[in-house]
């Protein structure tokens, strides 16, 4: 007797693929559009991770796993994340104390091109 594993519709994947077709598409004209600075990545890293999630939660068959695992997958890039996040906010912290102790510029020149003799 052969055991038959849970089947889901292909509608399913059909659905997210063109989820992930529409996020691509929002993606490129975040940069066809001109946008700069924090607006710009925060959209492009926004819709980056809405893609990745429909990803592992779809394709790779997360949404129908037990929370355990679900967990120990998804949780140690959440918490390298925050870290991230954590190290962006505080080297603005780190530069402004040089600034103020070291009397380092604000904006310094860079350096010139090495001359090779």
């Amino acid at each position: 007797m052969a055991e038959t594993g849970q089947q889901h519709p292909i509608s399913i994947y059909f659905w997210i693929w063109g989820l992930l077709f529409v996020f691509s598409a929002a993606s490129y004209m975040v940069d066809y559009a001109g946008f700069q600075g924090y607006l710009r990545w925060s959209l492009i890293i926004i819709f980056m991770m809405l893609k990745a999630g429909f990803i592992v939660a779809i394709f790779m068959h997360m949404r129908w796993e037990r929370v355990a695992l679900i967990t120990a997958i998804m949780l140690p890039p959440g918490a390298l994340l925050v870290l991230v996040c954590l190290m962006a906010w505080e080297s603005d912290y780190t530069w402004e104390t040089r600034i103020v102790y070291l009397g380092a510029e604000i904006a310094p020149e860079p350096l010139p091109p090495p001359s090779h003799h």
